[in-house]
């Protein structure tokens, strides 16, 4: 009777977790970043600004900074399950010495641990060394915002979005831009030091990864600018974490988020437009760069 009863009691309790887990929403909103940070962590030279911003790199050469959310997200209801829908989105602004260089990019990513300390720095954008680079146990999804061309990852060109799984070598990418109302493709450069707000949404259903990118201020565009059809089920643990990278090389450069929301089973809050605006103020003129 005992053993019935405990064998009841333990199968109630794990229905229960999984009900739980299976209607669990999770979502966090900054309109800006201001110490001490509230379940932020950062490492390498990533600072935050006495004006709320995330500043992953300094003008600092061949160094790299990260900054995740400290709590670890879950992604999936067991270690084997179907990971759920989630979407981000962040406002981020490229500074560099030179209006037409910069010495390497940045990138929202999920990774197993908040802290990336064998990332190397310029093309591997803080993610990855030349040792684990491409390799299936990373458990890496990453979107970056490239500003150089590496023939090794066989880039585009050095102003491009794409979308990493285990490696930088991205399984799908495009030239930096967003479609307009009328269909037409507008430019946009990454180092410019404009705002740009980009959009990253993932269909646990039917497995489709839509990355999207606009000036900041205006509407998320209706035509995504990056899209594959990939089950990131094998890619995502049950449990990961949520951050941005960044990395610095030959070329003076500043990498800055100005605001960023993400959530689980739906899509991320809209971002408070006048607060993320007035936080960059005061980023507005070009920087003084010092070696």
């Amino acid at each position: 009777m005992f053993f019935k009863l405990f064998t009841l009691f333990f199968f109630l309790s794990f229905f229960w977790q999984c009900l739980m887990s299976s209607s669990q929403i999770l979502d966090f909103t900054y309109n800006g970043f201001h110490a001490p940070l509230n379940n932020i962590s950062i490492q390498g030279i990533t600072t935050v600004t006495p004006n709320g911003l995330l500043k992953l790199t300094n003008t600092t050469m061949q160094r790299t900074g990260h900054a995740f959310y400290t709590n670890p997200i879950r992604f999936k209801d067991s270690p084997n399950g179907t990971v759920f829908s989630f979407s981000t989105t962040f406002v981020f602004a490229i500074h560099s010495e030179s209006p037409i260089l910069s010495s390497s990019g940045m990138a929202f990513v999920v990774s197993p641990s908040p802290r990336l300390p064998f990332g190397s720095p310029v093309q591997f954008l803080g993610l990855f060394n030349v040792t684990n680079h491409g390799k299936e146990t990373n458990h890496v999804f990453a979107v970056e915002l490239d500003t150089i061309m590496s023939i090794e990852f066989n880039d585009m060109n050095n102003n491009h979005v794409g979308i990493d799984i285990n490696s930088l070598e991205s399984v799908k990418s495009s030239s930096a831009g967003y479609w307009d109302e009328q269909n037409q493709f507008k430019n946009m450069t990454l180092i410019s030091r404009k705002r740009m707000q980009v959009w990253i949404d993932y269909d646990g259903r039917t497995h489709r990864i839509d990355v999207s990118m606009a000036p900041f201020n205006e509407n998320k565009p209706r035509k995504p600018l990056v899209s594959i059809v990939r089950d990131l089920s094998s890619v995502l643990l049950q449990d990961m974490f949520v951050g941005f990278s960044a990395a610095t090389g030959s070329v003076l450069s500043e990498h800055f988020v100005l605001g960023w929301s993400f959530r689980v089973k739906g899509e991320a809050l809209p971002l408070a437009e006048a607060e993320v605006a007035t936080n960059y103020r005061g980023q507005l003129t070009p920087v003084n760069f010092k070696v």
